[in-house]
């Protein structure tokens, strides 16, 4: 990746008709003076400069090249005009440009401007976009000649509630067809209707639609996509990425409130995306940055990536943040710094600070992205490129970064010291020489061969040898990962098994802290199939010749699983958005793809605790059995259903413990499941004569009240008989009842 040059200018407006006026324009520092927007046409010969304040007339003025001999474009339009919601530029197939100025008003009336290089500006046309007159357009995009707009319909009846004035909305769209003469507008079509208020903006691959402030704040969690070439509409959040898809079928329109309502509880579970501000990026995607200060990057397939955190206290309220793609790079202008950001490693390649107020100069949004930042300010138009520097010059790779970025982690948990460890610090300071040398390693194995710089030092050369294995898995993973990116949907289950058993397998081998434990339970969620396998092969899970479940875990695997959950890690679960420790994550996973195996994996699970831990609260267990682990994050994720309880019995028993023995009992008993009382008090009334006591005590009540376990009082007998008091009390106790059978039967006789 190269660095950025410095800045260089390559307009001082001398080159522009009437450039002293231009650069008097561009210096006006009082509120409502300065333009609202400066964008440039497609061909890069005019500038235009819209104001588009509440409180004056709506105006524009363009500004042309030296050597276009035509007159300059400048209208103002006087209240009461609503105003401009809109300056676009449309496909013409015919006249000597290729482009038509379109300007819309917020009622939907259109003006098409065509520059002549003979005779300048001229209009076109007037078009009314909107069928009623009462509709209002509160943002519209283009792409090629298709537009695209968010439009409100007020009811006749002005009393509505607030819900139902969120929803008065819809997503319109018409092809605008200009010719050399004339302009034809296809007929209307509904896209989305009952929709709240969105801003749209417009790509080759489809439309984004975000919300807005005036977005109803319960469904303004989420982006909405309309793919042109798939003919649908996807929804998308962050940290969930493609929550739905739904299918446009030819001439019918989509409700918005019937789109959601199968994800009425997702929804309700997320947070509100406060936006602060969007752009949109030809070949990437749409760009957002939230008031929290973070960079995403939204991809038309509703693929939600994390690019950059400016930090929360890095954004101003009503500070303007600017964001362009060049290439790979992502180029963000924020307080009078430019950002520079590899789009691939998500790493901060330089941070500018500029030497005057300046913003990106707004190209046609068809435009190639290219290598070249351009921006502007009152005094010219400056470019800010990587032509000199030295192509050859090769960063370090983000995996080196990353060597870093987690040995300051490791220091800073370890070091007595308040101040904070930075990557720049770590690499000058002398005492760090573990990440460094893992680093030179790295860039070392990770060049190709013909720009390697020279041979590793003997130390680092034997380390190498060492690590040969973990890289090359290093670099298949990384091949696995771009080959999902780019598979098709038949090849995506087998990429996605290989990957996810790649990562699982990593991830056992390294601390499962907070953010790797995170990083688990998204694994889980987003591919819970994968990760049922994954578990399989790892824990080597499998029936032996009785049917029995058996597993043939490592030591290292089995500490790994059962020593996740601290003492903290409930109290900290709010902030784990929901985690949850390995161990309930395969009684999650088992509970849904093999519940018959979960009851006898706590006993193995319990039967290694026994063998490997003292049984305390210092434990791995954190003071909490396993099975009761295993009931709790059972319990919020099933609730209370028959399969549930059943699963809780089994739970119960395969504890081995009294009270838990005891407990199932109850619930045997309040279901009225006489033939499973007595089998269970059959099998564990011989671990131990007190606990045979108390449910030979159990039983004696239930017989006592309960003529259905008649047929069993032999049975009853026979738990009795396994112990001197419970025998001597069970012979006191229905003696009587004995002697009482007995004398209506001889009375019969």
């Amino acid at each position: 990746m190269k660095r950025a040059a410095e800045l260089r200018q390559v307009s001082d407006w001398s080159d522009f008709v009437r450039g002293h006026g231009l650069r008097e324009l561009l210096d006006q520092r009082r509120p409502g003076e300065a333009p609202s927007r400066i964008v440039a046409t497609p061909d890069r010969q005019h500038l235009l400069l819209l104001w588009n304040q509440p409180a004056s007339p709506a105006r524009v003025v363009a500004f042309q090249r030296l050597g276009n001999d035509a007159g300059d474009l400048e209208r103002s339009w006087q209240p009461p005009q609503p105003p401009v919601v809109g300056l676009l530029f449309l496909e013409s197939c015919g006249g000597a440009a290729f482009w038509v100025l379109t300007v819309v008003w917020e009622q939907g009336r259109t003006e098409l401007w065509r520059f002549v290089p003979a005779s300048g500006w001229r209009l076109l046309q007037n078009l009314e976009l909107c069928c009623g007159a009462r509709a209002r357009i509160v943002s519209i995009c283009n792409w090629g000649s298709r537009l695209v707009w968010c439009e409100e319909r007020p009811p006749l009846n002005a009393q509505q509630t607030p819900e139902k004035r969120a929803f008065r909305y819809c997503i319109c769209t018409r092809d605008l067809q200009i010719s050399e003469n004339v302009a034809q507008l296809s007929p209307l079509q509904i896209v989305l209707h009952n929709s709240p208020a969105y801003q749209v903006l417009a790509s080759s691959s489809g439309a984004f639609l975000v919300p807005t402030p005036a977005t109803f704040p319960g469904v303004a969690k989420c982006v909405l996509i309309w793919r042109w070439e798939n003919t649908d509409i996807v929804v998308a959040a962050v940290s969930r990425g493609c929550i739905s898809t739904k299918v446009l079928h030819p001439g019918r329109e989509v409700d918005f409130k019937k789109l959601i309502l199968g994800y009425v509880g997702i929804l309700a579970s997320m947070e509100i995306l406060d936006i602060h501000s969007c752009s949109l990026s030809t070949s990437k995607g749409l760009l957002l940055v939230t008031s929290s200060g973070t960079v995403d990057l939204v991809q038309p397939n509703g693929l939600w990536r994390h690019i950059f955190d400016f930090g929360e206290t890095a954004l101003i309220p009503g500070e303007e943040v600017q964001l362009k793609v060049f290439g790979d790079m992502l180029a963000c202008l924020l307080g009078g710094i430019l950002y520079l950001v590899d789009l691939n490693s998500r790493q901060l390649l330089e941070k500018k600070l500029l030497s005057t107020e300046m913003l990106f100069l707004e190209f046609h949004a068809e435009e190639e992205e290219t290598a070249v930042v351009q921006l502007l300010s009152p005094n010219g138009i400056y470019h800010l490129d990587f032509s000199g520097t030295d192509k050859d010059s090769q960063p370090e790779p983000t995996l080196v970064e990353m060597v870093f970025e987690e040995a300051c982690k490791y220091y800073q948990r370890r070091s007595l010291s308040s101040s904070q460890l930075t990557v720049e610090k770590l690499k000058k300071g002398g005492m760090f020489q573990a990440p460094i040398a893992l680093s030179s390693i790295l860039c070392h194995s990770l060049a190709s061969k013909d720009k390697r710089t020279g041979a590793l030092p003997e130390p680092y050369a034997k380390l190498l040898t060492t690590m040969q294995l973990e890289l090359q898995s290093y670099q298949n993973l990384e091949f696995l990962k771009s080959c999902l990116v780019g598979a098709s949907k038949s090849e995506v289950d087998s990429y996605g098994e290989e990957l996810v058993e790649q990562e699982l397998n990593r991830l056992l081998h390294l601390d499962l802290n907070r953010e790797n434990l995170v990083y688990m339970n998204a694994i889980f969620s987003s591919f819970p199939v994968a990760s049922w396998k994954a578990i399989q092969n790892h824990l080597q899970l499998q029936q032996n010749g009785d049917g029995l479940l058996i597993a043939r875990a490592t030591p290292d695997v089995w500490k790994k699983i059962l020593g996740g959950p601290m003492p903290s890690l409930c109290k900290q679960e709010a902030s784990l958005n929901g985690a949850v420790p390995l161990f309930e994550l395969i009684c999650l996973s088992l509970y849904q793809f093999k519940p018959k195996w979960l009851p006898r994996f706590v006993e193995l699970s319990q039967q290694y605790v026994g063998t490997s831990w003292a049984y305390n609260k210092e434990g791995p267990e954190g003071g909490v059995p396993l099975y009761k682990r295993a009931l709790a994050v059972l319990a919020r994720k099933s609730g209370c259903s028959v399969a549930y309880t059943e699963m809780e019995i089994e739970l119960l028993l395969c504890s081995q413990r009294p009270k838990a023995i005891l407990q199932a009992m109850d619930l045997l008993i309040c279901h009225r499941r006489w033939q499973r009382v007595m089998d269970t008090a059959e099998r564990f009334s011989r671990l131990s004569p007190l606990l045979n006591k108390e449910i030979f005590i159990v039983l004696l009540g239930e017989f006592a009240q309960h003529r259905a376990l008649d047929p069993y009082l032999d049975r009853h007998q026979q738990v009795a008989a396994k112990t001197a008091p419970a025998q001597e009390e069970y012979v006191q106790r229905t003696e009587p009842l004995h002697n009482h059978t007995q004398g209506m039967l001889s009375e019969r006789v």
